[in-house]
């Protein structure tokens, strides 16, 4: 159903070249030229800067871009979904935030296609911004997010509440307190997960509605693997702000020790978000059934 211009207009921006864009699709230059030229006819926008060694695209390209991936993924999820009918199977995108993957939701998922031998499920994990954005180009059928949803284009599935919590290793002299202020947090060496992440920035609006920033505190580092800050901190290199979801493990195995900070209130949702067209009800709920008898 793609028209050939729109796969020639997505070859040469992944490839970054008219010549290698044709040799990819087996086209000569002239060919590849012609089909961007036909598009800029057809939408009346130039979409690329002419001149300069590297290809730039313009504003307007940028906007065509978009669409074209969509309709590339659209395309692609007809064809598959039909092919899922003829054979009575069902595959799926899934897009999963990094700490929920930490967490019980990829032995959910395991679980589920286990059970249902004729699922097949592609696990993504990203940012939640980039989670968003692929689930508006349809690249995902499903995200499984922390947080609230950022408008009504979505519908979701509440999942599970999660919340933030300070960990440190057995060693640490905060092992044994029953509460921390927020103000000794000043003195310690933090491993942070990066700004993008929804963590943090749910731990930076916690300590703006508290008169503080991230700038009073010492943030060693930032990183996204979860799983090389919890080794870290138990390693007593340092203290985290984490999810408590993406620790329990560490904390029933005495590896980790969660100590709260005084008056904090840092929770969240863990949420399934799907468009309105979405048709795997049942798979929500499974799901969900699955989740509350693996936590």
């Amino acid at each position: 159903m793609i028209d050939v211009k729109v796969k020639t207009l997505l070859t040469v921006v992944r490839a970054g070249s008219f010549t290698k864009a044709a040799e990819e699709l087996g086209l000569t230059q002239p060919a590849v030229s012609h089909h961007i030229k036909q598009l800029e006819e057809e939408f009346g926008v130039r979409i690329f800067q002419r001149g300069g060694r590297e290809l730039t695209v313009t504003a307007e390209g940028e906007i065509l871009l978009k669409y074209a991936g969509r309709l590339t993924a659209v395309d692609q999820n007809c064809r598959q979904s039909l092919e899922d009918y003829r054979r009575q199977a069902r595959h799926l995108n899934i897009g999963i935030t990094r700490t929920a993957a930490e967490n019980l939701m990829t032995q959910v998922l395991a679980r589920y296609c286990d059970e249902h031998p004729k699922t097949h499920m592609n696990i993504i994990t990203d940012t939640i911004q980039n989670l968003y954005t692929k689930l508006g180009l349809y690249e995902l059928d499903l995200a499984i997010v922390e947080g609230v949803l950022p408008n009504s284009q979505y519908r979701s599935v509440l999942l599970d509440t999660d919340y933030l919590c300070l960990v440190v290793s057995p060693e640490h002299p905060f092992a044994g307190r029953q509460s921390v202020l927020l103000r000794e947090l000043r003195g310690e060496r933090l491993i942070l997960r990066p700004p993008t992440a929804g963590t943090r920035m749910l731990f930076e609006n916690f300590l703006a509605g508290h008169g503080e920033s991230l700038e009073n505190f010492n943030v060693m580092m930032e990183m996204d693997n979860i799983a090389m800050i919890k080794n870290l901190v138990a390693m007593d290199l340092a203290v985290s702000v984490i999810a408590h979801s993406a620790c329990r493990e560490e904390l029933r195995a005495g590896r980790l020790v969660s100590v709260p900070i005084e008056n904090a209130s840092m929770t969240r949702e863990i949420n399934m978000v799907y468009h309105h067209d979405f048709n795997h009800m049942d798979l929500l709920e499974e799901l969900r059934g699955i989740y509350a008898k693996v936590d």
